[in-house]
């Protein structure tokens, strides 16, 4: 039975997990930081983590990114994409008037995690502007919290999965700001995914450039050019070495197993500059 680590059951990472592994044998071990997921499978004593990396409205979780690069050494072997459904959390019977409506002044506290809160902005300004709006470790936390603070005029921002375990109600459906919200998710482990095949494959490399090499960038992004090998993403991030140093985590849209690919990097080193293989990858695509 294949190990998998991930934060704590409800949260959108679990129901994310539930669709990559539907329908193969697996055992989830939840941990609320996320430092003790990368570490679970790091210590060998799960085979994979599962870790958000990338939001359409918050765009690049860096703190994430930084640990796949400075602090543990696991291989990306899949990657997939799963809509971030926020659902407003809490007891019908506290917050819910006579003519059966939702009463937003009944709240005073809204609780999440500040990436989902950050997807609520508009409708928390519209709607909980006088509340106070407190960030927790993750969305299933907020639910928690608030189910064991009852009378308190507190709601959580969640998902169904996370009112339904902890049994509470689901308020107010789909409050993110934009409807197109999704996450992105890497599957990390030393042991290779063959569970599910794909037609579409992604390869993770991070670049240092030199730094005696005025315009190596552009010759960077030339090798891939003139290749016509398309780039999904590209981001710079600092070395942690001394201020103005950085390194370029890109994704590339085609298997290391190719021709191109291969030949490209080699032509990067050949200036000076360093690659890391963070990964070579299928890629699902979400289907409801």
């Amino acid at each position: 039975m294949i190990k998998v680590a991930l934060l704590p059951e409800g949260s959108t990472s679990d129901e994310a997990a539930r669709h990559l592994f539907a329908g193969i044998p697996v055992s989830m071990s939840y941990y609320k930081p996320i430092a003790d997921v990368f570490l679970s499978t790091a210590d060998e004593r799960t085979d994979y983590s599962v870790i958000p990396i990338e939001n359409t409205i918050e765009g690049s979780v860096s703190l994430h990114l930084d640990w796949i690069i400075h602090e543990v050494d696991l291989p990306i072997r899949a990657e997939w994409v799963y809509p971030s459904i926020q659902t407003l959390i809490g007891r019908r019977t506290e917050l819910v008037g006579e003519r059966g409506e939702l009463e937003y002044d009944r709240i005073v506290k809204v609780l999440s995690h500040p990436v989902a809160m950050a997807q609520c902005t508009q409708f928390l300004r519209a709607n909980l502007a006088h509340a106070q709006w407190e960030h927790v470790s993750s969305t299933v936390e907020a639910v928690r919290l608030v189910k064991e603070n009852p009378g308190s005029g507190w709601a959580a921002i969640g998902t169904q999965a996370g009112a339904e375990l902890h049994g509470l109600d689901v308020l107010q459906l789909g409050v993110t700001d934009h409807n197109n919200n999704f996450t992105r998710f890497l599957l990390l482990g030393q042991r290779p995914f063959v569970e599910r095949t794909s037609d579409t494959y992604k390869t993770s490399i991070q670049i240092t450039l030199p730094e005696d090499y005025p315009g190596a960038l552009h010759q960077v992004l030339s090798a891939f050019a003139w290749r016509r090998i398309n780039l999904s993403r590209i981001e710079s991030r600092p070395t942690k070495k001394k201020l103005g140093s950085y390194y370029f985590y890109i994704d590339i849209e085609m298997s290391l197993d190719t021709v191109l690919l291969p030949a490209a990097i080699s032509e990067i080193e050949a200036i000076g500059c360093q690659v890391r293989i963070l990964g070579s990858y299928p890629s699902f695509t979400y289907n409801p």
